[in-house]
């Protein structure tokens, strides 16, 4: 005997981060984990206060998730736990959520082939 069932399929959820990716045309999926600094003079050493992820990247920008409240034109220092990433970046782009920031941060010098880097 039959029975006829209507099931819901699973969607992967979407990263809220790839909303913002949108704006990036070049932007690729990445899953790069970062230590994440916010730099107020550059003779004083950083102060790494958050781990996350860069969940998208181009060859001039990084797009990640962040707790730590910023702003437009910040200037943060992006580091991998074993160096091979380690770049200051100026937030380029912005978008509030409760209880986090969604940045896009631009190296502040060329940075050749990071994604192949880190």
């Amino acid at each position: 005997m039959a029975h006829q069932a209507v099931g819901t399929a699973r969607s992967p959820q979407a990263s809220p981060v790839a909303g913002l990716a949108r704006f990036f045309p070049d932007a690729s999926p990445v899953r790069v984990p970062i230590q994440l600094a916010r730099v107020m003079d550059s003779a004083e050493p950083s102060n790494f206060s958050e781990s996350t992820v860069i969940e998208f990247g181009t060859p001039r920008e990084v797009l990640f998730a962040s707790k730590t409240p910023l702003e437009f034109a910040d200037i943060l220092r992006v580091r991998t736990s074993d160096g091979s990433l380690d770049e200051e970046v100026s937030v380029v782009a912005v978008q509030y959520q409760p209880g986090k920031t969604l940045v896009a941060a631009r190296f502040r010098r060329d940075v050749p082939n990071w994604i192949v880097k880190s």
